[in-house]
């Protein structure tokens, strides 16, 4: 199957859409970065086969509207190539769920299907698949488990996604060997003719992360650390300290975290001085092993100093008391954290923001290094993230997670809570968008 003079697309192909649609592999996967245009070369795909034979496409998506999207693209290659294709759209039922499932039918009997992914809709019809965007997919085993009837009776399937980690079964379907692969990033796109800023599209990622997955095709380690060793290094700087300098008098705001150690671990009371938007650090002091009765005293002293705005304490666990001592003792100046999993990817994220931004300046040293390199993003088996240090001789990540807090001290402000929600939003939202 390829183009002809009487069935084009709708608008030009650029050469590495022609090559996805002039490879009539029988399983074929395509590893794409975000708006290269390939759900577009892909409709095209579908209609070129549903008007040169009798056929039956079903085109699982990662929801409604992006199912809708697609469908789309489909009835829009229909009219290009002047073929008068009918959409239309109805009720697929199935786990006592309501999907809608929206259908092109083409004059010579072929049909279209497009539905949001889910295991009783892929084991609903027998056809040719295409799986878009299946890194992204609730359920991708148990969708692919229920294809693989189809997959056996040969019929074609295509699967397209931008990646999401090195693991599920996007990630392991790319490493089959047996596949046709065909790999577009937007630096490929960009060369290839399409129309993009680049620059621009770079800018408004969150991360170099996002950049690199969602944009770069990359597929990242999960497991990796987040904040990485040149991105420390960028930001260590001789004039921070570990130890308040003497005669310290600073001349603007100073902010604490204070992160509580339970059991093994080390309590870490942390001390920036914010210039401007940058954190300097000025303190890193090591509690270990130290009764309770004079790590309060320790923390007090601190909390007395006359710029010290605000802090922020762990008060999980073990922390509880301590923390809330403090709060009765000084008031709105001491606010109490509770690790949750939404507060810790809170605090990780905002951290990695601001080394990403160079706006930390922190002691060069190998325990600070170490603990800042050590938290890790981890995607657990129900598909939940949460942001963790393995632990060791040396703690676990306390340094990290002090620091973090005196930042949220920081970013609070002199008084006030501040709510962690900013970047989980953000996160969320675009789940809910197709990310």
């Amino acid at each position: 199957m390829g183009f002809s003079k009487k069935h084009q697309a709708a608008v030009p192909l650029l050469a590495y859409q022609q090559e996805w649609v002039n490879d009539d592999s029988r399983f074929k996967i395509c590893d794409k970065g975000r708006q290269t245009g390939f759900s577009f070369c892909s409709a095209l795909e579908v209609v070129l086969s549903c008007v040169s034979q009798r056929s039956l496409w079903v085109i699982l998506s990662a929801g409604e509207r992006q199912s809708k999207e697609y469908m789309e693209k489909v009835k829009q290659h229909a009219q290009a190539v002047g073929v008068a294709a009918e959409m239309l759209q109805s009720t697929f039922k199935a786990d006592s769920l309501d999907y809608t499932m929206l259908e092109v039918k083409f004059p010579n009997g072929s049909r279209a299907i497009g539905l949001p992914a889910n295991p009783d809709t892929a084991r609903g019809f027998s056809g040719n698949v295409i799986l878009d965007e299946f890194a992204f997919h609730r359920d991708a085993r148990k969708i692919w488990t229920a294809l693989l009837p189809t997959v056996t009776r040969g019929y074609k399937v295509r699967v397209i996604s931008t990646p999401n980690g090195k693991s599920g079964k996007f990630y392991e379907l790319w490493n089959n060997p047996s596949w046709s692969k065909h790999f577009v990033d937007i630096y490929r796109a960009k060369a290839d003719g399409l129309d993009v800023d680049i620059e621009a599209l770079r800018a408004a990622c969150d991360s170099e992360d996002d950049w690199l997955q969602e944009y770069c095709g990359e597929f990242l380690d999960e497991a990796s650390a987040m904040i990485t060793f040149e991105m420390i290094a960028a930001c260590e700087d001789t004039e921070a300290t570990v130890e308040l300098p003497e005669a310290f008098e600073p001349a603007d705001d100073l902010y604490l975290g204070m992160d509580i150690g339970r059991k093994k671990d080390l309590s870490v009371i942390w001390i920036d001085e914010k210039k401007g938007d940058v954190f300097w650090t000025r303190m890193v002091l090591v509690l270990k092993k130290m009764p309770f009765r004079l790590q309060r005293e320790t923390l007090y002293k601190f909390l007395e100093l006359p710029k010290l705005r605000r802090a922020c304490i762990d008060s999980t666990g073990i922390g509880a008391q301590l923390a809330e001592e403090a709060r009765e003792k000084y008031g709105n100046k001491v606010e109490e954290v509770t690790f949750t999993s939404a507060v810790k990817e809170d605090l990780a994220l905002y951290q990695k923001q601001l080394f990403e931004d160079k706006r930390l300046r922190i002691p060069s040293q190998k325990e600070i290094r170490n603990d800042m390199h050590a938290v890790k993003k981890i995607v657990t088996s129900a598909n939940n993230i949460r942001y963790d240090a393995d632990r060791n001789e040396n703690g676990h990540a306390d340094r990290f997670w002090a620091s973090a807090l005196a930042k949220h001290a920081g970013k609070a402000g002199k008084s006030g809570h501040v709510e962690y929600e900013s970047i989980r939003k953000r996160r969320i939202k675009r789940q809910e968008v197709g990310y």
